[in-house]
């Protein structure tokens, strides 16, 4: 158990965020909306947004951010704080155990102050519940005491912006989403938008680069910003040892082939996860279990981690039966057509 969390901690193309980021994250991240490559629309509607609260001199109305992971909806929390003119605090749902916690963050808040709660989906139902009246009326209901005795008195709230970042949107409850003013869905990138973000990086890190070179670290990192930053520091690695240290296109496929990441971004094990599936199980359709047993891998790990990517490039499917191989699939890994037979279901 222990290993197979290293590995995943480990993979270099997971868009979720490790510890080895930090440094990096940290000093890339833009500050301004005019910095912020990529998500044009919801960048274009937020801009208004901030501008409209501005000129009446109110707080920004609160914002959900969705989408999978990687694609900065921390970022721009910090954004929104920084051009709203207001300080940023950031919290996470799994770091809220108890309604206490959340009320002393609540008091703490300054007018007008951002607070980022991350994986907000993961928040405890008593917990979302001291919410709703601070998002809507500004203010928190206590309860003092148990039983016969026990009284509730409400306290004044600042005037603040709850911005919540989730993966899945759908796991939130229809009435904390219903709180929510603005709604942002962010996209994953397109591999010249990641081309613009690798350069920037590749600037700010003082790392050589050509276009050629950041568009095809680009076109490996799985439409995520922080998998092609994550890419551009171990391919800066093989330039310094191995080349003159300056990326470009044959650098970049040079170091990226030796992490076994190819040119659709997909690595070791996704292509180990097709290629099981299509040998042991004729291309699916097979069950999530029987599969994560085969792979040696948890369950919930394939069905989080590994899949969605796949899914979103058309390589594997859901049925109800289980999970199919399409003939993209075949294509890519120079494998005869078989189908997904729907004669066979394994669980």
């Amino acid at each position: 158990m222990i290993e197979q969390e290293m590995d995943f901690e480990n993979r270099i193309v997971s868009p979720e965020y490790s510890y080895s980021d930090e440094e990096t994250e940290l000093s890339l991240r833009p500050k301004t909306l005019a910095d912020y490559v990529g998500q044009d629309k919801a960048k274009e509607n937020l801009s208004i947004y901030i501008k409209a609260a501005l000129q009446r001199k109110e707080s920004l109305d609160h914002v959900l951010l969705y989408g999978p992971p990687g694609l900065g909806k921390t970022t721009l929390s910090g954004i929104i704080a920084r051009e709203m003119g207001v300080n940023l605090r950031v919290t996470s749902g799994p770091a809220i155990e108890k309604q206490g916690d959340l009320v002393a963050i609540l008091t703490s808040l300054n007018e007008g102050d951002v607070l980022f709660i991350d994986e907000i989906h993961r928040l405890s139902r008593n917990v979302e519940e001291i919410l709703y009246p601070a998002m809507e009326d500004f203010s928190l209901d206590i309860i003092l005491g148990k039983g016969p005795s026990a009284r509730s008195i409400r306290l004044d709230v600042p005037h603040f912006t709850l911005v919540g970042a989730t993966t899945r949107s759908g796991q939130l409850t229809a009435p904390l989403r219903d709180r929510f003013g603005v709604l942002l869905r962010l996209e994953l990138y397109t591999p010249e938008q990641l081309a613009q973000i690798v350069t920037r990086s590749a600037g700010i890190l003082g790392i050589e680069i050509d276009n050629d070179g950041a568009l095809e670290i680009a076109s490996r990192s799985r439409g995520t910003p922080r998998i092609a930053n994550r890419l551009l520091k171990r391919v800066r690695d093989i330039a310094q040892v191995e080349y003159d240290g300056v990326i470009n296109e044959k650098t970049a496929q040079a170091a990226l082939s030796r992490f076994e990441i190819d040119e659709l971004g997909l690595d070791d094990f996704d292509r180990k996860m097709l290629t099981t599936i299509i040998r042991n199980y004729s291309g699916g359709p097979v069950g999530l279990d029987t599969l994560a047993a085969a792979m040696g891998e948890e369950a919930v790990t394939i069905e989080d981690v590994y899949e969605p990517y796949l899914m979103q490039i058309g390589f594997l499917t859901r049925t109800a039966r289980g999970r199919c191989v399409t003939p993209l699939a075949y294509d890519h890994l120079g494998i005869p057509h078989q189908g997904c037979s729907a004669q066979q279901s394994i669980f």
